[in-house]
């Protein structure tokens, strides 16, 4: 792996964290959104497949670690084991999807294409590991572990379209990254 690859991995590894960092926005449905996720994002958007998971997956190590970097101050093993577990395991995977998907086109996509590919890797894959997690740590049926994330859909939509044009934008201007 080149320095280059290693700087750009731990740079997106510490905006994921610096993006816990933004306090919680309550929508008028009384659902939080954070601004975390827009990290994983952005990583498999702007860094592709490879170099985007490894970052998340960097990130989660930190936390694993016991650093505190998750929104709200969490940190630890623990938080592996909680209702959230299953979405941060998904958060790797997504990235690496959004990747896969973006290192498909030279340059960048479309803007519709881009918006779909970040929803893809960004939303469904995280939501098709987090929610039978949450379902099993809950003791939920499936089908009310997905209503109770499905409060969280329109913040999601939100910060995956701005991951779309801030990707965009940015290998627009960075066409070598």
């Amino acid at each position: 792996m080149k320095t280059k690859d290693i700087v750009l991995i731990s740079l997106f590894a510490a905006l994921t964290a610096a993006l816990g960092l933004i306090p919680q926005i309550m929508l008028p449905i009384g659902v939080p959104i954070t601004a975390q996720s827009m990290g994983v994002m952005l990583a498999g958007a702007v860094l592709g497949a490879k170099r985007g998971s490894l970052a998340i997956v960097l990130f989660l190590g930190l936390v694993a670690a016991g650093l505190p970097l998750l929104s709200g101050g969490r940190g630890g093993a623990a938080v592996f084991f909680g209702a959230s577990g299953g979405f941060l395991i998904g958060f790797p995977i997504g990235a690496f999807v959004i990747g896969f998907l973006f290192d498909r086109h030279r340059g960048k996509p479309p803007m519709l294409m881009s918006i779909l590919y970040v929803l893809v890797g960004g939303i469904g894959v995280v939501y098709l590991i987090g929610v039978p997690w949450l379902a099993e740590v809950a003791a939920l049926p499936l089908e009310k572990a997905f209503i109770g994330s499905a409060g969280f859909l329109p913040g999601d939509a939100i910060k995956a379209i701005l991951a779309a044009i801030v990707a965009r934008a940015v290998r627009r201007a960075l066409p070598a990254l």
